[in-house]
């Protein structure tokens, strides 16, 4: 793909794109358009999300009210209650939290809401940003229906600032007001098939939706270009395998997406011999990661393709917070590629992951070596990674997709 359509696709797509929204769906018809330059047919597939209209989210801290963004889909009431702040994890903290509203640190994770539920807090805080950083943004969050299950707790997002603020003062008194509209809309993933000569086939994803403040150049508009690339190339270059390119909606809500089209296409899922995800690439600093949600074989021929190529790779195995998860759950092998960067270099999740972040130069060399690895795959008498997940990757899966508590 020469540089200036690449420039030309990461300044178009240059929007807030939450899943679920009009905003997602226009950067789906705008890839399906793209697509159709190549000569390569999309089709778009919808799926179900759930979605809110926030009408009313208020935070009062002993009468004064401070910027907040109520949690979506957590439901309409109104709260009052003493502040509590849960610094820790073991039962003497949590024991704390009863008749409280909870402050946090980090995200709100399935695990840690049971433990607000099962010890009796009435709603929660939780922050985001940095105290060092000029900006006051507060990113739109969601509680999200695997993780609520139906028990709804009232929750606000707030600023990194306002949050320390609140624990310097010994603030008391904490009113939370929410009023929102729940329904059900329309996220969509974009799908290409390009037959080769067996009817076994290759995946490859990557998700093109954004977290509400970010315009998602590094995550994920950079993983959608190494897809289009490879549209292109294939789509002129003869290959064994069968190649379906998946770009995924709503990955950021959690993997929405993926795991709607292991649910539509569940069987077909026998078919894929291998799983290749794009998430995050071409960024100025960092290592480039692959990691193996397959036999730890997969790992030792990274390396010595890295090599090979003369491209630095870092290879693992484990589980990666991305949508080759549902498909490897499904008993597909995958492996997500990825350049992490130093914190100091690039943030995601935030206003700062713009194209700034992207050196053209890195970006395609990330795009090269993944095309070169996806041929060798694609063009295998027999796909050399085994069909199988080890179990100490399942045992991962069932931790990572909520099943079983991390120890």
């Amino acid at each position: 793909m020469e540089p200036k359509l690449i420039q030309k696709i990461f300044t178009d797509t240059a929007y807030v794109r939450v899943g679920g929204s009009p905003e997602e769906l226009k950067a789906a018809e705008y890839i399906r358009d793209i697509c159709a330059s190549f000569g390569a047919t999309a089709t778009i597939e919808e799926f179900d999300v759930q979605m809110a209209t926030m009408h009313t989210d208020t935070l009062t801290v002993d009468g004064v009210e401070i910027p907040c963004k109520g949690y979506l889909n957590a439901g309409s009431h109104e709260v009052e209650a003493p502040l509590y702040y849960l610094a820790g994890k073991d039962k003497y903290a949590l024991e704390g939290c009863r008749g409280k509203i909870v402050l946090f640190d980090g995200y709100l994770g399935y695990w840690r809401y049971r433990d607000l539920l099962d010890n009796g807090a009435i709603a929660f805080i939780t922050f985001d940003g940095n105290v060092n950083y000029a900006d006051r943004d507060i990113d739109q969050r969601e509680l999200r229906p695997y993780v609520s299950k139906g028990d709804k707790l009232l929750g606000v997002n707030i600023n990194a600032k306002d949050a320390v603020k609140m624990i310097e003062d010994g603030v008391k008194e904490i009113r939370i007001e929410v009023e929102q509209d729940e329904y059900v809309g329309n996220s969509q993933n974009v799908v290409i098939e390009l037959k080769g000569e067996r009817e076994e086939f290759i995946a490859l994803t990557a998700h093109y939706d954004s977290t509400s403040l970010s315009t998602g150049a590094f995550d994920n508009m950079s993983g959608c270009l190494g897809l289009l690339h490879m549209i292109e190339y294939f789509s002129k270059n003869p290959h064994s395998y069968s190649l379906r390119f998946i770009f995924c909606g709503s990955e950021e809500r959690g993997l929405l997406g993926s795991k709607a089209f292991c649910e539509a296409h569940a069987e077909e899922l026998a078919d894929i011999d291998l799983v290749i995800n794009l998430d995050m690439i071409g960024c100025t600093m960092g290592k480039f990661i692959a990691c193996c949600t397959t036999e730890k074989n997969l790992v030792s021929y990274l390396e010595c393709f890295g090599a090979e190529k003369g491209f630095q790779i870092a290879p693992y195995q484990d589980v990666y917070s991305s949508d080759s998860t549902p498909f490897a759950d499904k008993g597909v092998p995958a492996v997500s590629f990825a350049r992490i960067a130093p914190k100091e270099t690039a943030t995601i999740h935030n206003s700062y992951d713009t194209l700034d972040l992207i050196r053209t130069e890195q970006m395609s060399a990330d795009i090269d070596f993944i095309t070169a690895f996806t041929q060798r795959m694609a063009d295998a008498v027999y796909c050399p990674v085994l069909r199988e997940i080890p179990e100490n990757i399942k045992t991962k899966l069932d931790e990572y997709l909520l099943r079983k508590r991390k120890k």
